[in-house]
């Protein structure tokens, strides 16, 4: 009888074990100028900062982490550290620098990488005049027990002014772009497991994003994690709109406003494996002494469905 339910409960463990390395959990996070040597006008990332950015990471428990706004590779590898010390192991990376001098876009992955494409001369003529995309794009391809899939990380043209261009165009021409990758992938291959994720510095129902979702068969589909507080359910008033749970990413101060400027979006093909009901942002205290944005986190189950 011992025997029995030894192995009973071994099985039944296993089992959850099981279905629990299945999932894999992808996180974005804009770590507002991971900085640790000067360079331009931006403040280095502090002490207290740098540990409350180690803190919301692991409340993600990521598997995958795209990060935006990264200083140097060393600031990199500072923040690596930093999680391992923790106990959360990502020993793969890819930095990618572009045409921005100071902040970049890069991966820390439990997986290693079976390709990595750099786009970090990506550009577009606006006004008769040609421009790069400033942070490039960083795509990735990993594989996990047989389950391939592609991620694409992008950092949009931010809102404040510039010189060279209105910056709500440059968005808008980035956006362009990144959606011209986007487009090449599912060319290729419409059942293709591909996820699009990073700052967009923009509103769901703004033009760029509106370009990097697209239309039609190829339309990527918007996991839009939130705060898992007890909220559920649809929007009981308009069912056309998203649904009135709590899934800002970014504070503004200047303003005082709340929105949502990080994604996670994923093909057709890739979103069949979501796991809606383990993905979300973290809710920790203090988050705002590390960045001004918010993780946000999905689970995928590892198997084309």
């Amino acid at each position: 009888m011992k025997k029995l339910l030894f192995t009973l409960f071994f099985g039944l463990a296993f089992g959850a074990l099981g279905q629990a390395q299945k999932a894999i959990r992808v996180a974005s996070y804009n770590i507002e100028n991971y900085i640790l040597s000067p360079i331009q006008n931006r403040p280095l990332k502090t002490k207290l900062a740098q540990a409350k950015v180690v803190e919301s990471i692991l409340a993600a428990k990521p598997d995958v982490l795209a990060l935006q706004e990264v200083g140097t590779a060393t600031a990199l590898a500072k923040l690596q550290r930093d999680l391992k010390a923790k106990g959360l192991n990502l020993p793969y990376v890819e930095h990618l620098r572009s045409f921005d001098p100071a902040i970049h876009v890069a991966y820390l992955s439990r997986y290693p990488f079976k390709k990595i494409t750099k786009h970090d001369n990506e550009s577009y003529l606006l006004n008769g005049r040609r421009l790069h995309v400033g942070r490039g794009f960083a795509e990735v391809q990993i594989s996990v027990r047989g389950y391939d899939f592609s991620l694409i990380n992008a950092h949009l043209k931010s809102k404040r002014r510039v010189p060279e261009a209105d910056q709500a165009e440059m968005r808008l021409q980035e956006a362009y772009r990144l959606r011209r990758i986007v487009d090449a992938r599912l060319k290729t291959d419409p059942d293709v497991n591909l996820v699009v994720l990073g700052d967009f510095n923009d509103y769901y129902n703004s033009k760029p994003v509106k370009a990097i979702v697209g239309r039609g068969n190829s339309r990527l589909i918007d996991s839009r994690p939130s705060e898992r507080n007890g909220d559920s359910g649809p929007n009981l008033i308009n069912k056309k709109w998203f649904p009135r749970d709590v899934s800002w990413t970014h504070f503004y101060g200047v303003e005082d406003v709340y929105s949502r400027i990080d994604y996670i979006m994923l093909s057709p093909g890739m979103a069949r494996e979501l796991d809606r009901a383990n993905s979300g942002i973290p809710v920790i205290a203090n988050w705002g002494h590390g960045s001004d944005h918010r993780p946000v986190v999905i689970s995928v189950f590892a198997k084309d469905r």
